[in-house]
C-alpha cells in the first residue's frame, strides 16, 4: 500500500483538572468538573463556534500525547475486563494504539472567558482527559444519526459504578478549602475521581497509599477495603 504523510495541527488545547494520566475519568460524564479549549492563535473561537450554540452536545477528536503510539501491539487490557482478559486494540478504547487518536462526547456551554487566555475559550463539562490534550476536531453530536438505543456495547453494557467509599481527615478538609478558593468544584471532583477507583485494575484488590495530581494539587489517599481517606491534599 502507498505510505501517505499526514500532517495535523491541534486546533486548540483542553485544559482540565486533571494533571496526570492517573486519577483521570477512563470515560466522559462520571465526575463533575469544568474543562476549558484554548484555542490555536490561527484559529478564531467566536467565527468557528458560530451556531454551535444550537447543538448541546459535541464529539472532540483528540491526540493521546501522552500515551506511545504502538503499531505492533493488538492486543490491550481493558479496565472493565480487570486488566486479566486481552482484547483486540480495536474492541477497546486503549489510549495505546496504532495512531493515538481518541474520541470523546461532551456537552459545551459555550464561548467563556479564561484566565489562560485572552480570548474566549470553549467550555465543556465533566471531560475524560487529561490537563493539556491536543484537539484535533469538534464536530456537533446528531442524536438522531449517533444514539442507537438497542446497540450490542460488548463488556462494557453500562457506566462504572464507584467502587470506593470516601471520607476526608480534617487536614485534607482544611486544605480543600484553600483549594476551592481557585477551583470551586475541587471537592466533589476530588470524592469522585477517588471513588471511581483510579489504581489499575491488577492493584484494586491491593490496600495502601497512593497520590493523584489533581487541578495541580497532589491528593494523597489510602484504601483500606471499600473506604478511601483522603490524608492530605498540598500544592
Amino acid at each position: 500500500m502507498p505510505q501517505h504523510h499526514l500532517s495535523l495541527q491541534p486546533v486548540g488545547w483542553l485544559h482540565t483538572p486533571y494533571s496526570e494520566k492517573f486519577g483521570t475519568p477512563r470515560q466522559p460524564g462520571l465526575v463533575p468538573c469544568t474543562g476549558y479549549l484554548v484555542f490555536a492563535d490561527d484559529i478564531d473561537p467566536t467565527l468557528a463556534t458560530r451556531e454551535l450554540n444550537r447543538f448541546s452536545h459535541i464529539w472532540l477528536i483528540f491526540w493521546f500525547h501522552q500515551a506511545p503510539s504502538r503499531r505492533d501491539q493488538a492486543l490491550v487490557r481493558p479496565p472493565r475486563l480487570g486488566g486479566n482478559q486481552k482484547v483486540g486494540v480495536f474492541a477497546s478504547r486503549s489510549p495505546f494504539r496504532p495512531n493515538p487518536l481518541g474520541l470523546t462526547l461532551v456537552k459545551h456551554r459555550g464561548l467563556a472567558p479564561t484566565d489562560r487566555s485572552q480570548r474566549p475559550a470553549l467550555v465543556v463539562e465533566s471531560p475524560d482527559l487529561v490537563d493539556g490534550t491536543p484537539i484535533l476536531d469538534i464536530k456537533p453530536y446528531l442524536s438522531y444519526a449517533e444514539a442507537i438505543p438497542d446497540a450490542l456495547t460488548g463488556f462494557a453494557p453500562s457506566a462504572p459504578k464507584a467502587r470506593l467509599d470516601v471520607q476526608f481527615t480534617p487536614q485534607s478538609e482544611h486544605a480543600i478549602k484553600s483549594l476551592a478558593r481557585t477551583h470551586p468544584d475541587a471537592h466533589p471532583v476530588i470524592r469522585e475521581v477517588i471513588a471511581q477507583d483510579p489504581r489499575p485494575a491488577y492493584r484494586q484488590q491491593d490496600e495502601g497509599e497512593y497520590g493523584v495530581r489533581l487541578f495541580g494539587w497532589n491528593v494523597r489517599f489510602s484504601v483500606r477495603g471499600h473506604t478511601a481517606t483522603v490524608t492530605t491534599i498540598t500544592p
